[in-house]
């Protein structure tokens, strides 16, 4: 049997920095259709660049602006399923998000519930393998970065 390689989706994963933490804490968004927790992500968008997409599915999604990251921080996979019934593999390439400001008003309030928890939390929260560890990732990474070595050597 023929196999279609996956659809292309991109993600945002929305992080802030709390002051009085030394972990970011991310945003995760509930799915319309079955409510699942899951990070804003939507198909491509002609003319619009991967983070950008990225950036955008965030805003309607979850109602955040802030800095996204032009290089992805990896990769997951997901069965989608279609109105029809029928299930698509997708490839989701995910971008990092700071958050800069909360909006009131934003195209997709009110279809979904969102929440603010630890890397940890948002990994035993989402169903995808491949995004438990991305949310591990992101985690170990933050952490290096914003150490007191990092600020030492400059890493920014």
């Amino acid at each position: 049997m023929l196999r279609r390689p996956p659809r292309q989706q991109y993600a945002a994963l929305c992080f802030r920095k709390r002051k009085k933490q030394a972990a970011p804490e991310v945003l995760l968004v509930t799915s319309r259709d079955t409510g699942r927790w899951v990070i804003p992500k939507g198909w491509p968008m002609p003319g619009k660049k991967s983070h950008a997409v990225a950036e955008r599915e965030a805003y309607e999604e979850a109602g955040v602006k802030g800095n996204v990251s032009r290089e992805p921080l990896g990769y997951y996979t997901y069965h989608k399923g279609l109105s029809d019934g029928l299930k698509i593999n997708c490839r989701v390439q995910v971008h990092a998000l700071e958050v800069k400001d909360m909006l009131k008003d934003f195209p997709e309030k009110g279809t979904r519930r969102q929440e603010w928890v630890s890397c940890e939390e948002a990994a035993s929260r989402v169903q995808e393998p491949e995004l438990k560890v991305l949310f591990h990732i992101f985690a170990q990474r933050f952490n290096r970065e914003s150490g007191p070595a990092a600020t030492e050597n400059n890493e920014y």
